[in-house]
């Protein structure tokens, strides 16, 4: 249970870390959803770009959702931008920064599904066999524009009767792959060309700034779990001191049945530390209330003074 705990605290207290596996758990699982899709054109001259592309992208959008929504410092950054000011000013270099690491997550995973649906080309292939121009391939001499269209549409079915042992179907599928593959490939290769020039021209801007930003969100982040903690220790011992009090009217009736219960002021030092006088539902509210609207100064000099 110690290394339970052990673990369990680290990724309480790392989540970047904990982020960054998220990340990578997302697209893994893209690429595995992707394996284990069975792609199917339907092979018709009005659906055929609808459903490649929105097989191409609509996951995506999905996905970029779910790393919002499992990225827990979003809801920390837009409750930080909505909060009142108070007594404690936001700071918007903080938001953005963020704002930025929340999007970097949250896009690995959509990213990876796009580049694995363009190098494999079946979505490409689904999408455009009918956009493609009919004089560069050799088989339409003879056929009129509708019979073209249709004659393209079912490029993508290959197991279709009239298509299996057509030369110019293989002739569109692989000139359609080739711009996949050349597609995904060139966006892969702008991505690493993007990530690299921004980790080697990072260190040439300022990077007291940048610093400064990393600490205070990585404060905003820590200050809500210690605050929430807080509370429910709080509400753990507020829970404990109304129920004794709700035992102690039913002190005889328990006496009778052989239960115990604590003495009178036993125990009560260590709680009041905790509950600081805070002893009633109204205090309770009026707590919270000042907690958001008027979030107190990051100045620690006067309760060390004291």
């Amino acid at each position: 249970m110690d290394r339970f705990r052990m673990i369990f605290q680290y990724f309480q207290s790392n989540s970047e870390s904990v982020m960054n596996g998220i990340c990578g758990l997302l697209a893994l699982a893209s690429v595995k959803m992707y394996t284990c899709f069975d792609f199917s054109c339907p092979c018709l001259p009005w659906y055929n770009m609808a459903y490649g592309l929105g097989i191409m992208f609509v996951p995506p959008v999905a996905l970029f959702l779910c790393g919002l929504i499992l990225n827990r410092q979003s809801l920390v950054m837009l409750e930080e931008w909505k909060r009142p000011q108070g007594h404690r000013k936001k700071d918007l270099a903080v938001i953005r920064y963020m704002c930025s690491s929340i999007m970097q997550r949250a896009m690995v995973a959509p990213v990876v599904w796009i580049i694995v649906t363009l190098l494999d080309g079946k979505c490409l292939i689904c999408a455009f066999s009918g956009s493609v121009d009919p004089e560069k391939f050799v088989g339409f001499a003879n056929a009129s524009p509708v019979q073209v269209q249709q004659l393209l549409a079912k490029v993508p079915c290959k197991d279709d009767e009239l298509m299996r042992n057509n030369t110019f179907r293989k002739a569109v599928s692989r000139y359609l792959r080739c711009w996949s593959q050349a597609l995904g490939w060139s966006v892969l290769l702008i991505l690493i060309v993007a990530a690299f020039l921004a980790r080697w021209l990072r260190p040439c801007f300022n990077q007291a700034t940048l610093l400064q930003a990393r600490h205070w969100s990585n404060y905003i982040d820590i200050e809500q779990k210690i605050f929430e903690e807080t509370c429910c220790e709080h509400s753990r011992l507020f829970a404990h001191k109304c129920i004794l009090h709700f035992f102690e009217s039913m002190r005889q009736e328990i006496k009778l049945h052989s239960f115990s219960l604590p003495r009178e002021g036993e125990g009560d030092e260590g709680e009041e530390d905790i509950l600081q006088g805070i002893t009633d539902q109204e205090q309770v509210n009026k707590l919270l209330k000042m907690w958001y609207y008027e979030r107190p100064p990051l100045d620690v000099s006067q309760v060390t003074q004291r």
